[in-house]
Parts: C-alpha cells; structure tokens; sequence
C-alpha cells in the first residue's frame, strides 16, 4: 500500500512541529481557492462552478497520491487561457457544446500526461529553455490582464487573445464604462500594489534587524 498511497508514510512518521506550518497553510489555501477556481474558471470561458471542480478533486487526490509536500497542483492562467484559446475556435464559450469540449480536452490531456509518466518522460522538460518559458510566461499574463479589461471597465468585450483588437474595442467603447465599476477596479488593484510594496518593506526592515 505504501507503494500506491505515498501518504502513509508521511502519516507515519509525521513530525507534529509542522502542524500548525501545515494549519496556516491548509488554510491559506482553502481562502485563495474558491476566488481563484472561479476566476481561472471564467478565463477559460466555463461557468465559475467548473472552476470549483477542478481545484478540489486535484487536491484530494494529489494529497493521496502525489509525492511532492511543496507541488502546487489544479487549475493555473496559463491552462485557461490555452483552453479558451482552443475549444473557442470550434464552439462558442459558455455554451454546452463548449462545456463539452473542455471536459474532452481535460481528459484526453490528462490521458497523455499519466501515459508519460507511465513511461518516464519526465526528462523532455528539460529540452526546454530558460528564455522560451519566460516568453510563454510573460506573453499570457500580458493576454490574461488584457482579456480582464472588460470587466475593469464593465463594458462587454469578445474574447480575443489579439491585444490590439481588445484595446481598440476598449477605445471605442469609452463612453460607456461604468464608472463605480472602474472606481471599484482600480481602488482593489491600488491596495494590491500598496500591500506588495508594503509587504516587500517590512521584510526588508526585518532581514536588517536579524543581520544587525
């Protein structure tokens, strides 16, 4: 059993000065994951509710199966983005057939990812380059901020992963931003930026202290 359910031997020789590590951490995560599963959900183009599904059985299963105590495993941005980007070429997203698609793409990907581990392919990840992941990575967060424009503005806006279409179309559609919306946007993004810079300096102020 030990061979098939990695958890038992971590529930066997478990150290209980990690507990409350582990507390703080189950809860953090359990805090993030329900904005975060529906926000993934909607970039993909899927009701929120499909966001949910897919960061709760990943983790229930991984916490049986996985044998990493530090992989962040379920749904990321860059996933729902490939998604939309794909199945919305041949149905039009929130629609059934939509729904349909995305559920076959999950399963087929996922089919071919446990047929490479299977098989010990884990080794090709290293034929790709430092530069062509930071590439990918910075051109869908660049897509992804873009594509949220819409509901900063509260104006409606097609999904496009062409930046320049979603910036003319935003342009266009200036007079009828809904302003408490815009107001509401940019205040959350203002305290973000503020906590982060906030954050960033009182770690600073405290590394000092330790080293004086």
């Amino acid at each position: 059993m030990k061979n098939f359910i990695p958890l038992l031997p971590w529930l066997l020789h478990y150290d209980q000065a990690n507990l409350r590590g582990d507390i703080s951490a189950g809860l953090t995560v359990g805090v993030m994951l329900i904005p975060q599963g529906m926000a993934y959900a909607m970039l993909a183009g899927l009701p929120p509710i499909y966001g949910l599904y897919a960061s709760l059985v990943p983790l229930l299963l991984y916490a049986l199966f996985g044998t990493s105590r530090q992989l962040a495993v379920g749904p990321v941005a860059m996933v729902a983005l490939m998604v939309a980007a794909g199945v919305g070429t041949i149905a039009e997203p929130g629609t059934d057939a939509y729904i349909a698609y995305a559920i076959l793409l999950a399963f087929m990907v996922g089919m071919i990812q446990l047929s490479m581990g299977i098989l010990r392919m884990g080794f090709l990840v290293n034929f790709l380059s430092h530069p062509v992941i930071t590439g990918f990575t910075s051109a869908a967060a660049i897509i992804i901020a873009f594509s949220q424009l819409q509901h900063l503005l509260g104006i409606p806006l097609p999904q496009t992963n062409q930046i320049h279409e979603i910036v003319s179309l935003a342009i266009r559609e200036l007079e009828a931003v809904n302003i408490p919306t815009l107001l509401l946007g940019s205040a959350s993004i203002a305290c973000i930026l503020l906590l982060k810079k906030w954050g960033s300096s009182a770690e600073f102020v405290g590394n000092r202290k330790r080293l004086l």
